[in-house]
């Protein structure tokens, strides 16, 4: 699957130039046929059978774990990177006085998930603060201590872009006895990932940004063996080996041996609009491959930053490895950068502004025009300034 332009996979967006794919990711064409083959479905519910109402639930879990080198048995279907956080701060069997380390400035989820669990079950969370610019492997090495049992952390950072060394931050919690709980949704989808080589135990992931997916997916994923470490608790009841609603296990019920036991509840069936729309992304990303993407967004990036106009600097890693496919910018003060995203949006850019940052996050449908004529406004706007 190689369109001559990219941009024909996508519906068209005329009046605006979208380049805002780490908030919100607009959906290919091909996530239109299968809601409506899903809208179909539910509309004459007779033709669908108990063999077909679980087989876009199983076709996405294999979809993803392809895309991160895993098993489809180590992959839960999930609401979002928060649903899969709370699963697994619910799931850890805690003792009073453990740790968990996340950095400074997170993306919320981080916080909204591990600082209750100070009162619910006495651990604490410690606040890593970066040495330098960007929060790096090293900084979180250095908060940890003998009772750290998590650290937490995305793998691209929301707000900077700026890829975290993961391989280096597991090794080193494998040596003190922590867990690391990765969140990976600024970069799977765009990034080729292979979840062994990245060491972590466990990876969190929201569907709506480079899964190219709705709001209210995600994904979940650990080593089927972890799961014999974790408390029991409740489960998807779909997931007791139910393959005919004729013949359902009313004696001894038993969750899944896999992680679908933690798939979002009712999540599992062709009658999920959301799940249908992710099916479909999940497989156009993957037949595009997230090497093609990460080369033409960092590309896009590079030809952005290797042109910024007087007045601006770079608010990302100037190396493209190590950061993410999108890329931040500021002026001199951020009340002036606020006023430029203004203007940008104004003048029909659609990008992000987070933490007094300009976020640029391109992907296929994006070229070098875009770039171009976005660089006309910036200068422009600077000349203003000044």
């Amino acid at each position: 699957m190689k369109p001559i332009h990219w941009k024909d996979a996508w519906f068209p967006i005329e009046d605006v130039t979208y380049l805002n794919f780490a908030a919100h990711a607009a959906i290919p064409r091909v996530a239109l046929d299968a809601v409506q083959s899903s809208v179909a479905a539910k509309m004459r519910p007779h033709i669908v059978d108990d063999r077909s109402f679980f087989s876009v639930a199983a076709s996405l879990r294999q979809t993803l774990a392809t895309l991160i080198e895993a098993n489809p048995d180590e992959v839960a279907l999930t609401s979002g990177a928060g649903a899969g956080l709370a699963a697994i701060a619910y799931a850890l069997t805690w003792s009073r006085g453990d740790e968990v380390v996340i950095p400074r400035g997170e993306f919320p989820v981080q916080h909204a998930t591990w600082k209750p669990m100070e009162a619910r079950e006495g651990i604490k969370v410690r606040i890593a603060v970066p040495h330098g610019q960007f929060i790096q492997s090293d900084d979180l090495v250095a908060a940890m201590t003998p009772s750290t049992r998590v650290v937490s952390v995305s793998h691209v950072r929301f707000d900077d872009g700026s890829m975290l060394d993961v391989s280096s931050l597991a090794a080193a919690c494998k040596r003190n006895g922590t867990l690391l709980v990765l969140d990976v949704s600024q970069s799977c989808g765009a990034i080729p990932m292979d979840v062994r080589s990245l060491g972590a135990d466990f990876i969190v992931c929201a569907g709506y940004k480079y899964l190219l997916s709705p709001w209210g997916t995600g994904f979940l994923w650990t080593r089927k063996e972890t799961l014999d470490s974790l408390r029991p608790g409740p489960y998807n009841w779909l997931s007791q080996g139910v393959e005919s609603f004729s013949r359902l296990n009313f004696v001894n019920p038993e969750p899944s041996p896999g992680l679908s036991r933690w798939d979002s509840a009712e999540a599992a069936s062709v009658y999920n609009f959301n799940l249908t729309v992710m099916e479909a992304s999940a497989k156009f990303v993957l037949d595009a491959g997230p090497a093609l993407i990460r080369d033409h967004n960092q590309a896009l990036i590079e030809y952005l930053f290797e042109r910024l106009p007087d007045g601006y600097r770079l608010a990302s890693p100037r190396q493209a490895s190590r950061r993410g496919v999108f890329g931040c910018i500021e002026t001199g003060s951020r009340a002036h950068t606020e006023s430029l995203y203004q203007t940008l949006r104004d003048e029909g850019f659609v990008v992000a502004l987070r933490e007094g940052k300009i976020r640029v996050a391109p992907h296929l449908l994006s070229s070098t025009q875009d770039m171009d004529r976005l660089l006309i406004v910036m200068a422009k706007a600077s000349h203003v300034a000044h």
